[in-house]
């Protein structure tokens, strides 16, 4: 067999990559479609898993992945579901540590007193002058 042979390509008809642009679009409109649905941390779970669909229809088709030797497309279809799935549970890791460190919950004091600093007369900061000390949190 000569090499010429073994290193043909696949030419997909324009239709499969019309449809694949197609299919890759309204994934996109999904993912933003489903950012404004408050589903907590599920919100970047999707988001990854869609973006998973998406960079598997990209390697599949127009890298004519799907028509390479099965087993490159089940490692790199393994592999793009594991790394989704890590991922994931990443973000669930980071979106729950409120819920145990209250610190991380609510880090900032609403009643700090760098609030009443920002409440500075500007003409005396203007001149020069040190702003004038109201004695608020001190």
């Amino acid at each position: 067999m000569s090499s010429e042979a073994a290193t043909q390509h696949k030419i997909l008809p324009l239709r499969t990559y019309l449809i694949v642009a197609g299919c890759l679009i309204a994934l996109t409109g999904i993912t933003v479609e489903v950012s404004f649905i408050n589903l907590g941390g599920w919100n970047a779970v999707a988001a990854v898993f869609i973006a998973a669909i998406k960079a598997s229809l990209v390697a599949l088709f127009f890298m004519h992945l799907k028509y390479d030797k099965k087993i490159n497309a089940m490692i790199f279809m393994t592999a793009i579901l594991f790394f989704a799935l890590f991922l994931s549970l990443t973000f669930f890791d980071v979106l729950s540590r409120g819920d145990i460190y209250t610190e991380v919950e609510n880090p900032i004091r609403k009643n700090s007193a760098m609030y009443d600093s920002l409440k500075v007369d500007t003409t005396a900061v203007e001149h020069g002058e040190p702003a004038p000390d109201e004695g608020h949190g001190h």
